[in-house]
C-alpha cells in the first residue's frame, strides 16, 4: 500500500503540502511529490487535496 498523487488531478495547490506533519510532499513542476521515505501513511493529505488527486493504492 502507499500514497500517490494523479498528476492529471493536481492543481499544485499546496494544501497537501501545508497538511504534512512528516514534510513528505513537495511540487516537483507543477504537481505534487510523496517521499515514501519519510511518508508514514496517515492520509492526512488525502481529504486536504480539494482536487481529489492524492489516493491510496495497492501498488507495490
Amino acid at each position: 500500500m502507499k500514497i500517490q498523487v494523479d498528476p492529471k488531478k493536481c492543481k499544485g495547490s499546496g494544501e497537501c503540502i501545508r497538511i504534512c506533519p512528516q514534510g513528505a510532499i513537495s511540487m516537483r513542476g507543477d504537481v505534487a511529490f510523496i517521499d515514501m521515505d519519510k511518508c508514514d501513511f496517515d492520509g492526512i493529505c488525502i481529504p486536504a487535496c480539494p482536487h481529489g488527486a492524492i489516493y491510496f493504492s495497492e501498488e507495490a
